[in-house]
């Protein structure tokens, strides 16, 4: 029997699982990680503790599990988007990797369409603080000396790729996210690179997801006690991997991922941007298949922050709380704006702020808790409307990622977005379990065999009076950010 290891580099932690050739996860390990701020706007990572994580995770499982370890036939890569890893030419790293909820490259967004008008024609998103190339724009201009000695810019699971295998390799769904892919040619677009003053040369080479990169470095196999030639695959972005994960991979399927950012993704049979709405447009991590996302930046981290300020010693205490509250009580909750860390889909404004409005000596901390997931579901459905008006359709949508644990939230983004949702069995494994089946594919194993549903664990139907209520205070909601628009600046 193989095993088939799947690796996903989050920005909270690092999480490793093995999976067998029937599909079943058989063991699992996780290590932390910190995010540091050093400025407003600023969020980085030091790839250092990246590979640390890696080393504790996999250590653990090679510890525990040796017999399943063993049996490590391919590895696959998942991991956050955007983040942007600079190397010189001996491969060392030359600053902290500025990540994806990193907002300090706004003016270089607006250098970057004018020095390139076809940028939302070639890569199918206009041009945000978030992604990879106006983050380079960004060095180039504030830290010209690291700017010149970049000889190689790699995506976060690349640079764990380059530690594995020794290869510089990425895959197509994570390059759709540095704003330097043609996105509906999958390759590097030499126009969008030279806006940025980058070359090819400075590029990782391109493969599918569900290709080999590499294989393993034997002294790595001999610590991990994995006894064969191990296989490297492409892997994908934490989002595309998470829709392997769960068996979204035909055009219509989508699924909702509640965890530290929010996003609604759907699979394409084609190219289909949107990009005047801030909808991404991306390369799938499997050939031939595309994908959008709405994006938020803020989705269960605004529940796990409102847990701290309210001093709950856990989120789910408070959302036993948020389930005692009658209608009533939810109907005159304040209304939450859930961009604590600026805003993507449909905003595009990395200065947006949170707002608690409408607040009252009445209001306690369970009407916090409702207004804070209550949020987080109207921006999912700003979110869908942004989708829709691209020409998207959707019927149901998955749940998964470490919200998708919350009967409470399932039913309120039921209810918000009058569409049936459901929850899978290990769901919570997102970009994990996709990096495991992309590893499983690598080794030429088919995809209707690998890329199943999972069990359904729970369905939940919109409840139409509940949703007339919701879509009165969404209106209210959506009344807020352009009103408060003008202020966040200052």
């Amino acid at each position: 029997m193989s095993t088939y290891l799947g690796i996903d580099l989050g920005t909270s932690e690092l999480k490793a699982l093995l999976l067998d050739n029937h599909g079943q996860i058989v063991a699992s390990a996780t290590a932390p990680l910190a995010v540091s701020r050093p400025a407003p706007l600023q969020s980085e990572q030091n790839p250092q503790d990246w590979w640390h994580a890696c080393c504790i995770a996999l250590d653990h499982l090679a510890a525990c599990d040796p017999a399943q370890m063993a049996r490590v036939e391919a590895i696959g890569l998942s991991g956050q988007m955007h983040g942007a890893v600079l190397l010189d030419r001996q491969d060392e790293v030359l600053r902290p990797a500025i990540l994806w909820n990193d907002g300090r490259s706004h003016a270089e967004c607006l250098e970057m369409m004018e020095a390139c008008p076809r940028t939302a024609e070639l890569a199918g998103n206009i041009a945000m603080p978030g992604f990879t190339a106006p983050k380079l724009l960004w060095v180039a201009k504030h830290e010209p000396e690291i700017f010149a000695r970049t000889a190689c810019v790699l995506l976060p699971k690349d640079w764990l790729r380059l530690r594995l295998s020794g290869e510089k390799v990425s895959e197509m769904s994570d390059a759709a996210g540095t704003l330097w892919l043609d996105v509906a040619n999958r390759d590097w677009s030499e126009t969008l690179l030279g806006a940025c003053g980058m070359q090819r040369g400075q590029m990782p080479r391109l493969i599918e997801g569900n290709a080999v990169s590499g294989r393993l470095l034997p002294e790595l196999a001999r610590r991990w006690g994995i006894s064969r030639q191990v296989v490297i695959a492409g892997g994908g972005g934490d989002n595309a991997a998470s829709a392997v994960g769960i068996g979204a991979v035909n055009p219509g399927q989508g699924f909702i991922s509640l965890g530290t950012s929010g996003v609604l993704f759907m699979v394409n049979e084609k190219f289909r941007p949107n990009p005047k709405l801030a909808v991404h447009a991306f390369c799938h991590a499997l050939p031939g298949r595309w994908h959008q996302m709405s994006v938020m930046l803020s989705a269960a981290s605004c529940l796990k922050w409102v847990t701290q300020l309210t001093g709950r010693h856990s989120e789910s205490a408070l959302l036993a709380e948020v389930a005692g509250l009658d209608q009533a009580a939810r109907s005159t909750a304040p209304l939450f704006l859930p961009y604590l860390a600026g805003e993507r889909t449909p905003h595009n404004d990395p200065n947006a702020q949170g707002v608690f409005f409408g607040l009252g000596f009445g209001h306690e901390a369970a009407h916090l808790a409702y207004a804070v997931i209550e949020g987080v579901a109207f921006a999912f459905r700003d979110g869908l409307n942004a989708l829709r008006a691209a020409g998207t359709e959707v019927s149901t949508l998955s749940l998964v990622g470490g919200g998708a644990r919350s009967p409470e939230w399932a039913q309120l983004l039921a209810d918000t977005l009058g569409l049936e949702i459901i929850t899978h069995a290990g769901g919570e494994a997102g970009g994990a379990l996709g990096a495991a089946r992309l590893a499983w594919l690598a080794t030429g194993a088919p995809e209707d065999v690998v890329c199943t549903i999972p069990p359904v664990a729970a369905r939940y139907h919109p409840d139409s009076t509940r949703g007339t209520a919701l879509t009165a205070r969404h209106e209210r909601f959506r009344a807020l950010y352009p009103a408060l628009r003008p202020h966040f600046p200052r």
